[in-house]
């Protein structure tokens, strides 16, 4: 193959909608892919000048350091067992299941979960009072995530 054909070839397959190309002929081959992942092993980096941040003055303004909170033996985390949309309340307009000094006992509802268009209800594992809500009301949770600080009974 000419090197002219192969520039061309290279073009086409630019301008195309084609994801993959692979070309043997002989001891000629030719391998293009638009995919993300090679499996080739080889790749090519493409190296950008580096930029320089330029020092500006900070203003010199007193900062306010919060108290830290007193460590309590007895705190847990109730998380979000499944990844999806989190809902603090049932409907919309109405009380959340559960605020900051709540008290929840064990199989309380505290929350909803939407997952694929089902709703699974949050249930407390333990009983004990709501110390922090860490989402927000129809958040995107992922699993495992603390939805709830709790210090237990």
């Amino acid at each position: 193959m000419e090197l002219a054909d192969i520039k061309a070839l290279i073009a086409d397959f630019e301008a195309g909608s084609i994801r993959e190309l692979n070309i043997e002929d002989g001891t000629f081959h030719l391998a293009l892919s638009k995919n993300d992942n090679q499996s080739t092993g080889t790749s090519s980096v493409a190296t950008m000048p580096a930029t320089v941040a330029t020092p500006t003055a900070v203003a010199s303004t007193p900062v306010a350091v919060a108290a830290a909170p007193a460590v309590t033996e007895n705190v847990e985390y109730i998380k979000a067992p499944l990844v999806g949309s989190v809902y603090l309340q049932a409907t919309e307009g109405v009380d959340s299941f559960v605020e900051v000094g709540s008290e929840v006992k064990k199989g309380q509802t505290v929350a909803i979960i939407e997952a694929m268009k089902m709703m699974t209800e949050i249930k407390a594992p333990f009983s004990g009072k709501i110390a922090d809500v860490l989402v927000k009301n129809e958040e995107i949770v992922e699993f495992d995530k603390p939805l709830f600080k709790v210090v237990r009974d």
